[in-house]
């Protein structure tokens, strides 16, 4: 069990020192491939392991360093651009944790800048972001009609020159999805940084990545999100003795409750993250969940097709409802007939 291992590690980075070498191949294939290698290097003593593998490490500490400069660095070149029109831009997810010096960025992979704005400035942004030198990624008309109509973002933006990623969201669940969170309210409670851009409030944060695990996709790398959640349950409960009674009432209030404590159990299961015991309960389904954040084999590749197949049709059930699912997916049969014919990909998004 490949992952588990790779758990157990993050958990206790002690354990290294214990490990032998094929055991680290297969424990780096692993986090190459669930993107938690820079966290992983933060964690283990270089000086305790094989030569070979403290360079592995070194090198990914270095390119940890690397995006958390270019993230920054994006958000900064966003900010420039919404700053004259008074928006209130939350940034989300990695970039989120490196700007507000959270455990969770220490080491964090991070690649697209996720953006939270207020549905009513989504035009004014849209427009500012291109006139800057942003463009579609996939500028495809059923991707741009699928997205405005469907999702919970605009369609995703490439910078021309600096060719980075920007996710705008107007909330953080596809419209369609059964819980509908209050996106003016996360807006409303967001930190302000004090350089013209905020961060989700704690609880907020941790609702967030629940969502993001659990209610919006197939869990596919799903363990360096629950990796994050560890990061920010523990710093979040250090900070604050009733962080747990404002995330119970403020998963209330975005119908989140489930996710945040399956979330929970999780990390308390796979890295000892101290919860409530109240929260330690064990559902039958947790094992499904663990078995899916879990299937990597010794080389890195994912398996258990069959889990895989099952948290695949989940995650479209879950987003949409059944006849729009069924258009949907009618839609991306015919677009992979037509890539199988002409050579090119039109796959719509998701």
């Amino acid at each position: 069990m490949t992952a588990r291992l790779l758990a157990r590690l993050l958990a206790a980075p002690a354990l290294a020192a214990d490990l032998r070498a094929a055991e680290w191949d297969a424990i780096i294939s692993a986090a190459r491939a669930e993107q938690l290698t820079g966290s992983l290097a933060l964690r283990i003593d270089h000086a305790a392991v094989p030569s070979v593998i403290a360079d592995v490490l070194r090198e990914a500490s270095d390119v940890a360093v690397e995006q958390r400069r270019a993230a920054l660095w994006e958000a900064e070149m966003m900010r420039r651009v919404l700053a004259p029109l008074g928006v209130s831009a939350v940034l989300l997810k990695g970039t989120a944790y490196v700007a507000g010096g959270l455990a969770a960025g220490q080491g964090r992979h991070i690649g697209d800048l996720d953006l939270l704005v207020p549905r009513a400035d989504l035009a004014v942004v849209e427009q500012a972001l291109l006139d800057a030198g942003w463009d579609w990624a996939k500028p495809d008309a059923y991707d741009d009609d699928y997205y405005r109509r469907w999702m919970h973002e605009l369609p995703p933006m490439l910078h021309r020159e600096r060719d980075r990623m920007i996710d705008v969201h107007h909330t953080i669940l596809p419209p369609t999805a059964r819980p509908t969170p209050d996106a003016d309210a996360l807006i409303a409670g967001a930190v302000p940084l004090g350089n013209g851009l905020s961060i989700l409030a704690p609880a907020d944060m941790v609702i967030h990545a629940a969502f993001h695990l659990f209610a919006d996709g197939d869990l596919a790398g799903g363990l360096r999100n629950l990796w994050d959640i560890d990061r920010l349950l523990r710093e979040f409960a250090e900070d604050d003795a009733d962080f747990w009674l404002k995330l119970h009432a403020r998963a209330g209030e975005h119908q989140a409750a489930p996710f945040v404590a399956r979330a929970a159990r999780l990390s308390a299961r796979l890295f000892d993250t101290p919860i409530p015991s109240a929260k330690r309960r064990p559902y039958p389904s947790d094992r499904l969940y663990q078995r899916r954040l879990l299937a990597r084999d010794g080389w890195g590749r994912e398996r258990r097709p069959v889990t895989r197949l099952a948290f695949y049709i989940r995650s479209h059930w879950i987003r949409m409802p059944p006849l729009l699912l069924a258009r949907h997916l009618l839609v991306k049969a015919r677009r992979r007939g037509a890539h199988g014919r002409h050579g090119y990909s039109t796959a719509p998004p998701r």
